[in-house]
């Protein structure tokens, strides 16, 4: 029974054994001997947790359904799909036997599941089959999607509904049920004869499927002091006593200690002297109340305002205890600005979902780099049969997919992560009846989304806000020459063609002359119809820069490729950025780059060039960065750049910074949960080591990296401290990156995450890492601590 008060000084003595009373193990699922357990089959604990075990779409899932796969007009193959018992992933019967894990997808890389023919694959083939027994399952990443189509409707919304719930339990999952979730799957697996117990042997199979190589006296040591029964097999309590030293965290206990002393419980007050010393500089003892009662698993403790340990590591393993800084997470920034104001997540090629030499199209891509946050969309604009627009990549063996079905994908799918304004960025090869033809599908199938007039007639010349263009369109495109009347109006003149844009193989010289001059000709038509809706996006070539101050032309976008603003930035770095006050400048990649590569957006953003045009279907650490630059204000695609970016005056030079101003300090400490790499090879243990790169000015850029961990994927430990220079931290993305080292061969990527410096907090935080495509890696995680000293 617990009597008396439960204040007490750090240094009380007698204190040790109430600490003792409520302190709480580890939350591990009940063992799978355990008489709560409720079933036989201990991988259906995981459901069980998720208290989806008695759900009759999930069971359904269990028992599997025989679904249709849909890949083209003769290619309908049945296939059966059951879910696994983890509650985590599917398996799928395919034609040929593949390894294992070629034969499973993961429901937390699952982008959407839609209903129906909401698909380009259903819209195309499935028209023999009901749109209500159909359903996609969309993922994340370059993964293709999955058409399906059930025997029945109500079968087709079992896999619907079923994975819906999965996705909501799954999300609301904290770090440390995720954990838990994951290390009892791999349990399950290792359970060979599925008799809910373990061997020696069965335990060593566990540790190698969770990426860790341990010497095998140490290994059974560590299973003999959990043989209580001394058996020579682990089961109900034993498996959890063994599984809690696998799990514990002994650098954790480490700072706990530091700050709860003897008796192993923190005060609200203790907490609060932590979250100051994390640099938590709005911290209160409210606060510190707040994240007891959110993440103290002991009701007794909760109740006593104190935190036990396990509360500690469920408040550090949470989104609070997170290297990004949860107020960044939603719009938190001035939507109210111009859009020169901001950087804008943009793609180039939107509609490939592969190389630009042979790789299909497909509106597909658009509904991808939406659901990324991507603002700005690119459309090659191709004359097509039947006088219907088409989109590809003009003179190659990409595929083609018809102008109408991307801009209908456009008005599905433009807003369902961000609200504010998508740019549509017209690279036209049509003549003037297509043009015409292109111009009354964005009218009639957009309506209202699209502007058509300038919002302020006394100013159509400037550029209004994300706030004031929420929910709308603009089409970027070339635009008649413009007179003006007495009160300076614009008139359309309907003769003259505003100065174009360069079209991008032209200035990479990547076409014949011959096929140039053609292009060259058809640039100098432009049909009233589709001049009329490039409003505030009006394309025109950058070809120089002038260092006095101009007259500002804020409706006129410069569209130049990486190689032109490189150049720009370099040689005239201070002129490119007062350009960039007022005006939009789209950069995209040589025309050279034939499989798609990406270069590095961080030049472009360091001059304040807003659409910075990526190839999205190409990952590597330049999508990473990427990523991590709109990571931030709601991932709404909108990013406001520096004060010093945004004043026309400015004497910025990206070259010329001055000097250091800002101490970044990284402690590695520790990595947990590091996926293995080649998951059919049992022996392959990761020989990890962390790589922190710096992102901004060339004279910021930098990266240092620890020595590597032998064969320990698992809890490997670094205790390297690794510290950068920086002169313009406002610019700069830090890029977390976990490699595998190899002696003889480059390095293999194992999971990074990137983010904004002046979104990282400091102190003791957990990086939660993610896939090259992405995706998440949970429970994959760093343990750092960051320092930011401001000179």
């Amino acid at each position: 029974m617990l009597c008396g008060s439960w204040r007490r000084s750090r240094r009380s003595p007698e204190e040790p054994l109430v600490a003792a009373q409520v302190a709480t193990p580890l939350a591990l699922p009940p063992s799978p001997a355990s008489p709560d357990s409720g079933t036989k089959r201990p991988g259906l604990r995981a459901l069980k947790k998720m208290g989806l075990t008695e759900d009759e779409d999930v069971q359904a899932m269990l028992r599997g359904s025989r679904l249709l796969k849909i890949r083209s007009r003769t290619w309908h193959k049945e296939r059966l799909y059951r879910l696994q018992e983890d509650g985590l992933s599917v398996w799928f019967q395919r034609r040929i036997q593949h390894a294992p894990s070629k034969h499973i997808f993961f429901v937390q890389h699952i982008e959407a599941v839609r209903e129906g023919h909401q698909s380009e694959g259903l819209r195309r083939f499935g028209g023999a089959y009901a749109p209500a027994r159909c359903l996609t399952i969309a993922f994340k990443g370059r993964r293709k999607n999955l058409d399906l189509a059930a025997p029945t409707a109500e079968e087709a919304q079992c896999w619907v509904r079923g994975l819906a719930k999965l996705r909501e339990r799954l999300e609301a999952m904290s770090q440390r049920e995720r954990l838990d979730h994951w290390i009892w799957s791999y349990l399950h697996r290792a359970d060979s004869d599925q008799d809910s117990k373990m061997s020696f042997k069965e335990i060593k199979s566990l540790l190698r499927m969770v990426n860790v190589d341990m010497n095998d006296m140490y290994a059974y040591r560590l299973f003999k002091e959990c043989d209580h029964s001394n058996n020579e097999c682990l089961e109900g309590a034993e498996i959890e006593a063994f599984l809690r030293r696998l799990l514990r965290r002994p650098e954790l206990e480490e700072i706990f200690r530091r700050y709860s002393g003897e008796d192993r419980v923190l005060s609200a007050s203790e907490l609060l002297e932590f979250l100051e010393d994390q640099g938590e500089d709005s911290a209160t003892l409210a606060c510190a109340r707040q994240l007891i009662q959110t993440y103290e698993l002991n009701e007794t403790a909760k109740q006593h305002e104190l935190m036990t340990l396990d509360g500690f590591i469920m408040y550090l393993l949470s989104p609070e205890g997170a290297a990004l800084n949860m107020a960044h997470s939603c719009v938190f920034q001035d939507m109210g600005q111009p859009l020169a104001h901001y950087f804008i997540s943009s793609s180039h090629n939107t509609y490939l979902t592969d190389s630009q030499i042979g790789g299909p199209s497909s509106t597909e891509a658009y509904v991808r780099a939406f659901a990324q946050g991507c603002r700005c969309v690119e459309l090659d604009c191709w004359e097509g049969p039947g006088g219907e627009p088409l989109i590809y990549h003009g003179h190659t063996l990409t595929s083609k997919i018809l102008f109408r079905d991307v801009i209908q994908a456009v008005h599905d799918h433009a807003f369902t992560s961000s609200p504010y304004p998508v740019i549509l960025s017209l690279e036209n090869h049509c003549g003037l009846e297509q043009q015409a033809v292109m111009a009354h599908h964005l009218r009639s199938i957009l309506g209202d989304m699209l502007v058509t007039q300038a919002l302020d007639s006394h100013n159509p010349e400037e550029l209004p806000s994300p706030e004031q263009l929420k929910g709308r369109v603009l089409v970027k495109g070339k635009k008649l020459l413009t007179a003006r009347n007495e009160d300076g109006r614009m008139l359309l003149d309907g003769r003259m063609l505003l100065d174009g844009e360069e079209e991008e193989e032209e200035e990479e010289e990547t076409e014949e002359a011959l096929e140039a001059a053609e292009q060259r000709r058809r640039a100098k038509q432009i049909s009233p119809e589709l001049s009329a809706l490039a409003v505030y996006c009006c394309a025109s070539r950058l070809r120089t820069l002038d260092p006095r101050p101009s007259p500002p032309q804020p409706y006129k976008v410069g569209s130049l490729s990486e190689r032109k603003a490189r150049k720009f930035t370099r040689e005239a770095g201070n002129s490119f950025a007062r350009h960039n006050t007022q005006q939009l400048t789209r950069v995209y990649p040589m025309g050279l780059r034939m499989n798609s590569a990406n270069y590095n957006p961080q030049e472009m953003w360091n001059a304040g060039c807003q659409l910075v045009a990526l190839n999205f279907q190409t990952p590597g650490y330049e999508m990473d960065l990427n990523t991590g630059r709109f990571l931030i204000n709601g991932q709404c695609g909108y990013v406001l750049k520096p004060a010093y970016l945004r004043q026309l005056d400015t004497t910025f030079d990206p070259e010329c910074p001055g000097p250091p101003s800002t101490t970044l300090t990284v402690q590695v400490l520790t990595a947990q949960q590091l996926p293995k790499l080649n998951a059919e090879k049992p022996s392959s243990i990761v020989d990890p080591l962390v790589r922190v790169e710096v992102h901004g000015v060339p004279a910021d850029c930098a990266h240092k990296e620890t020595d590597y961990v032998l064969n320990n994927g698992f809890n490997p430990c670094w205790k390297q401290t690794l510290k950068f220079q920086l002169r313009v931290p406002e610019l700069v993305l830090v890029r977390f990156v976990v490699e595998d080292y190899d002696s003889t061969s480059p390095n293999d990527f194992v999971g990074q995450f990137t983010l904004p410096l002046n979104s990282l907090k400091q102190g003791y935080r957990h990086i939660h890492l993610l896939s090259k495509d992405g995706a998440s890696l949970s429970p994959a995680t760093l343990f750092v601590h960051i320092r930011i000293q401001n000179s």
